[in-house]
């Protein structure tokens, strides 16, 4: 892998989450103006006669009336996501805070990086599982966020412990936690509207179905739904690419500078590679935040292709070589 200094991925992430935040308005319309235009053609049946423009036209009509709501709940949407992301990914993930009296061996580790590595003391949450996995959250130095489950605290020793918690810090200072935030938000609100849209068609097509008696409009809609879900899909799979699959092995060189020992952290992969699942995200989409994957692998070539991790076994030798 060749070598990309911390600040250029700086520089990278930062790109990434502005791009995005400029993208997300112009496809959300983009996508609103194609359902309301396939809605039409199912309203007027353009499919059942000579093609005419009466369907472009009240789309056209429809999408000026409807737009400024769309961006109005973007912009509501953008509004709830920034005040309460650290909420939404906590009760996604079943996080909680760990309390100090109780867990001093924890707190002193994170304290003893952060001091070492110049940085502000972060948030500590726990997920009561007793699998192996960890993740960073937050999008400022407010709710920046190292969250450990139950089973990597009293499954690792110190020293590998410590290489974790490194790398989930090395996360916060690359900025990739920003990126990733914004990734989650938009690929939740991209699934909510797929969803959305899916159900007004359906209850549409019931309506349809009472005044067409050849089942046209049933045929168009399970047109109308694919579409909409192969949109909503091939825009999570871009979010998803938006997020380079190297930020680990930049966290995990991050991990190896700060504590020396990048023996640690490939001593404690190798363990969290044995039970990473997490039953508490196995229906969402923050996978991406996990330092391995929490959900159970897939056999396909696409989801290879589009994994959100490289291979732990890639990620060790990288680690070896150091």
């Amino acid at each position: 892998m060749n070598y990309v200094g911390i600040q250029t991925q700086i520089r990278r992430n930062t790109f990434r989450s502005v791009l995005m935040l400029v993208l997300f308005p112009c496809v959300i319309l983009v996508l609103t103006w194609l359902g309301v235009y396939l809605f039409n053609l199912l309203e007027y049946g353009a499919l059942k006669e000579e093609f005419n423009f009466y369907p472009l036209h009240q789309s056209a009509i429809d999408f000026i009336k409807i737009a400024p709501w769309v961006v109005g709940i973007c912009l509501i949407w953008f509004v709830i996501a920034y005040f309460s992301h650290s909420t939404i990914i906590n009760k996604a993930t079943s996080a909680r805070p760990l309390e100090r009296r109780n867990n001093k061996r924890i707190y002193n580790l994170v304290e003893n990086v952060c001091i070492a590595s110049g940085m502000q003391m972060p948030k500590v949450n726990i997920i009561e599982d007793n699998s192996l996995n960890a993740y960073a959250s937050g999008i400022n130095k407010k709710n920046y966020t190292v969250t450990l489950s139950r089973g990597i605290i009293e499954k690792l020793d110190d020293r590998e412990l410590e290489a974790v918690i490194a790398h989930e810090l090395s996360h916060i200072k690359n900025h990739d936690v920003k990126a990733m935030m914004v990734s989650i938000i938009f690929v939740g609100i991209f699934s909510f509207l797929t969803q959305f849209l899916s159900r007004i068609l359906i209850n549409r097509s019931r309506y349809s179905s009472n005044r067409d008696s050849k089942g046209g409009g049933a045929i168009l809609l399970i047109l109308l739904i694919l579409v909409l879900a192969v949109i909503g899909y091939s825009i999570t799979i871009l979010m998803k690419l938006a997020i380079s699959r190297k930020r680990e092995y930049m966290a995990d060189a991050g991990s190896a500078e700060m504590t020396k020992n990048p023996q640690a952290l490939a001593s404690a992969l190798r363990k969290i590679s044995e039970d990473p699942l997490i039953e508490a995200v196995e229906q969402n989409d923050v996978a991406q935040l996990f330092i391995a994957n929490p959900r159970k692998k897939g056999a396909s070539f696409l989801n290879e292709l589009f994994a959100t991790h490289p291979p732990i076994e890639k990620r060790i030798a990288f680690l070896e070589q150091l």
